[in-house]
């Protein structure tokens, strides 16, 4: 089995292997026509339990032919310009060419002598990140698996930070809608239950300072101690954006360590028309970044970023065969010194390729593109009597409702909205997310597709009224055929 080891004996064999497989995705992706096949559960899995794994097909190609069956064919295609559910983004062809490479050479980024110039193209990236950001010459950072990742290890460092003797008096302080992972960060943490502050959001979605102004000052009189602000730039649900100038003002009041999620919204990073949008977040301590969302990077592609990379000590720990001491004092520059991760990939060789080739506009000038047409798909949400829309996006999400204008109760409209989400997926013309407002459920177009159109807007909105609306009828003959029976 040793044909099957990559090596320079067997190169030409990998020449052909991945070419033979890179031509069938390409021929998948220049034949879809839509995002879903609507495949099922119930479907797709005999077909994956039906395969022996202890018995080999021991050819590639027919491995290719399998792997058709069980996952190209149905695979969700993130490409398709009505792939509008969640924060998956199409990927550029520089980064898929460097994840090409990172997976052949497979360099581990934890130490120098596993990955030498992929270290420092890793740091080259985060000092431009930083630099992006205005966090300081002191900055440093880290590439991580994800935004969870980031959020968990920005609370680790607020943590230390703040040199609490009892974890029970620690607080953190996040929006409404801030991403379920600083909740579960605090949980791993080991920190207290009601340790997180959820702080309401005004209409547009955005952290209310006043309410956090509040929350600090009686966290100070009840002598608990303020561990961190949680700044979303970006939320999940909505795209809001909180008030950063304002609340990096009240953390350095209290002098609370603030951390800003801009997993979501670190495109505007290299937007050419709304980078002014994250005024405020160069007076972080850290901040989350993913690039595997407006970077139109594959997964994973996410860092951290810290304003004082001293900071990072709080994640170093020194073992004799890996990094011993000795190397920080000879300037050897080790990754996992900075990381919760030991063997890491090199995520960073995707980012790299990208701005190599497109470059720093290249990159905001697509997101720029997926923004203005949320706009322009609010406004037809805004004009349209069937929706209602929650709020004008800053990024690129639009949350709306289908309301009938026969029907008036709220548990009948949620049904409606949940049958139309459900019957499209099923359909597999379009792919929506969902979500809830006020106790009610949403629907939800995440656009990061700058191929997606008004046009492809308005015929999956006429998808989903035409859903909700066959729900609705049938809902009504239930209805009245009960009510001819008990009569």
């Amino acid at each position: 089995m040793r044909s099957h080891l990559l090596n320079d004996t067997t190169a030409e064999r990998y020449r052909r292997s991945v070419t033979e497989g890179v031509e069938r995705v390409a021929a998948k992706l220049a034949t879809t026509d839509r995002p879903f096949t609507g495949v099922t559960v119930d479907a797709l899995a005999p077909r994956i339990d039906r395969i022996d794994l202890d018995r080999p097909l021991l050819d590639e190609a027919a491995a290719l032919d399998e792997l058709e069956e069980v996952y190209l064919r149905d695979a969700i295609y993130f490409h398709h310009p009505r792939y509008l559910a969640h924060l998956n983004c199409p990927v550029v062809i520089p980064a898929v060419l460097g994840e090409a490479i990172l997976s052949a050479v497979n360099s581990s980024l934890d130490t120098w002598d596993q990955s030498a110039g992929g270290t420092l193209i890793e740091r080259k990236l985060i000092d431009w990140t930083n630099e992006r950001i205005g966090l300081g010459p002191a900055a440093d950072g880290i590439f991580t698996s994800g935004g969870s990742q980031s959020n968990l290890q920005a609370l680790l460092l607020a943590r230390e930070e703040a040199k609490s003797e009892s974890a029970a008096e620690l607080r953190i302080f996040a929006s409404e809608v801030s991403h379920f992972s600083v909740r579960k960060s605090a949980k791993l943490l080991g920190l207290s239950p009601d340790s997180v502050v959820s702080i309401p959001v005004d209409h547009d979605k955005r952290m209310q300072t006043v309410a956090l102004a509040h929350e600090l000052e009686r966290c100070e009189r009840d002598g608990l101690v303020p561990m961190a602000v949680v700044a979303t730039a970006g939320t999940t649900d909505f795209g809001s954006i909180d008030p950063l100038p304002e609340i990096a003002e009240l953390c350095a009041q209290y002098g609370t360590w603030l951390h800003v999620d801009a997993a979501y919204g670190c495109g505007l990073l290299v937007s050419v028309k709304r980078r002014d949008l994250l005024t405020g977040i160069e007076r972080a301590d850290s901040v989350t970044v993913d690039y595997h969302k407006s970077f139109f990077q594959p997964v994973s592609s996410s860092a951290l970023l810290v304003r004082d990379a001293a900071t990072l000590r709080h994640a170093t720990y020194h073992a004799e065969y890996l990094n011993p001491r000795r190397m920080v004092l000879e300037r050897i520059p080790n990754q996992v010194d900075k990381s919760l991760q030991t063997t890491r990939r090199f995520d960073a060789l995707k980012l790299w390729m990208t701005l190599r080739v497109m470059g720093a506009d290249g990159i905001g000038g697509l997101f720029d593109e997926v923004c203005d047409l949320a706009q322009e798909g609010w406004e037809l949400l805004a004009a349209d009597p069937r929706y209602d829309v929650v709020v004008e996006p800053s990024l690129s999400t639009l949350v709306f409702r289908y309301i009938p204008a026969a029907v008036t109760d709220p548990a009948e409209i949620d049904r409606a909205n949940l049958y139309a989400r459900k019957a499209l997926f099923a359909s597999g013309a379009a792919v929506v997310a969902g979500t809830k407002v006020g106790g009610r459920h949403y629907l939800k177009f995440t656009l990061l597709n700058p191929e997606t159109t008004t046009d492809d807007i308005t015929a999956v909105l006429d998808l989903i009224a035409g859903h909700a609306e066959q729900y609705l009828g049938e809902s009504a003959d239930r209805v009245a055929s009960a009510t001819s029976v008990a009569s």
